[in-house]
């Protein structure tokens, strides 16, 4: 059987007297590009927020890697963090810092490699990245978004993590950018070997890279499987979601 490397079980939240994970259970294999999509409010951000250690669920159970999450200390989630790597929404690049001490600092922080030794690593990244070497010296603030996107992820790679978890990865990005964006990731997944939880509001990401898709609704999991498997549920949202893509040839007004 493949290895189980996130496995979330039973786990509920309330956030402001909301509930927003009622008993969800959610599991990712090793290999598996995986994409989370859901309604505004349905938790995707707080989900990932969980399984990284980053917010405690009232209840349930959440392991990585065989390991629990909620009850792990301090210093063995510093373990665990170097097996996975994070892009946040907004990239939460180091404004002070030029990109390349951006990318190095996951490097400065868990190892001990002399900083020269790190940051030729982090230009490695950057190229794996797909960014130039002219780009290592400027700040976040030069650089377009797509750019920026692109130095959060080398920054997510830094540790060669097994496991990768993006965060609305194209959103604010053109659409070219995006489906390069996209292309980099099924790249990176395949080559390296690499697990990707991807949460995403975009269709054409579904359509291009993902192996599997999870829907949450109001609390829990309304579906998983392929996108086709999953355009057979009978739900309202999920109807009113595939269809907002156009089919192949037609545009937004069916010409």
């Amino acid at each position: 059987m493949a290895e189980i490397v996130i496995d979330v079980r039973d786990v509920s939240i309330s956030l402001g007297g909301h509930s927003i994970h009622r008993d969800l259970n959610v599991s990712v294999t090793r290999g598996e590009v995986i994409a989370l999509i859901g309604g505004s409010g349905t938790g995707k951000s707080v989900l990932l927020r969980e399984i990284i250690g980053l917010l405690k669920p009232d209840a349930g159970h959440i392991d990585l890697f065989g390991q629990s999450v909620l009850d792990s200390t301090p210093e063995q989630m510093n373990v665990l963090r170097r097996r996975f790597g994070v892009l946040f929404q907004d990239g939460a690049l180091f404004s002070s810092l030029n990109v390349e001490d951006n990318v190095a600092t996951p490097l400065f922080e868990h190892t001990r490699l002399a900083h020269g030794t790190c940051r030729q690593l982090a230009r490695l990244k950057l190229d794996m990245a797909g960014l130039l070497p002219d780009a290592a010296k400027k700040r976040p603030s030069e650089l377009s978004g797509g750019m920026r996107k692109r130095v959060a992820l080398a920054r997510a790679l830094a540790l060669d993590p097994e496991l990768l978890f993006l965060d609305e990865p194209t959103s604010g990005l053109d659409p070219i950018s995006a489906r390069a964006f996209d292309t980099l990731i099924r790249l990176l997944a395949d080559s390296l070997g690499l697990t990707v939880f991807l949460v995403t509001h975009d269709l054409d990401t579904l359509f291009s890279i993902i192996d599997r898709v999870i829907v949450l609704s109001e609390g829990r999991v309304l579906g998983s499987g392929t996108v086709t498997e999953l355009k057979n549920i009978d739900d309202p949202w999920l109807r009113d979601y595939f269809a907002a893509r156009a089919p192949e040839g037609v545009n937004a007004h069916g010409n």
